[in-house]
């Protein structure tokens, strides 16, 4: 099975670009790798669990939620620390920081077998789309995610911006 991973955040969208962009890249499972599965504000309450679902049901779109893949309170904390130090507001953040993507690796993606995604997955899907909240992928940990599944499954994937 060859697959193709699209990674998308949901800064920067508005909720009818974010759905064009998933449809115009053909996605059609959806993979929430958030902790939460909330977003503060009216902005995006589009992409909130229930709304978010409901959605995507519509575009046919099937919805799987890997809370396994969220970073914990733990490791987001390391980046709320890197954050505060180089004075750098989360959504204006370009890179994780180091302390960040050893806690992720060590707490998430050590545990995380890859199969188990891929098992998950309906024979059909072809476009995952890797999801959770910031705008530039580098600055999230879907971009972790992503490169572990190149690494064990030598699938594409291409970041949605929007």
């Amino acid at each position: 099975m060859k697959i193709k991973i699209v990674t998308i955040g949901v800064y920067g969208f508005d909720e009818v670009g974010f759905f064009e962009a998933l449809c115009k890249t053909k996605v059609d499972t959806f993979c929430d790798i958030r902790s939460r599965r909330g977003v503060r504000g009216a902005t995006y309450a589009f992409a909130n669990s229930k709304r978010l679902q409901a959605r995507l049901e519509e575009l046919g779109i099937r919805y799987i939620y890997r809370k396994d893949l969220g970073p914990t309170k733990t490791v987001r904390e390391k980046q709320a620390a890197a954050d505060k130090a180089t004075k750098t507001a989360k959504r204006k953040r370009t890179e994780l920081g180091e302390a960040f993507i050893e806690a992720y690796n060590t707490e998430c993606l050590a545990a995380f077998d890859p199969q188990s995604l891929l098992d998950e997955l309906k024979p059909e899907a072809q476009v995952v789309a890797l999801f959770c909240v910031e705008t530039v992928p580098e600055a999230c940990h879907r971009s972790l995610v992503a490169d572990k599944l190149v690494n064990t499954f030598n699938w594409e994937v291409e970041d949605i911006l929007p």
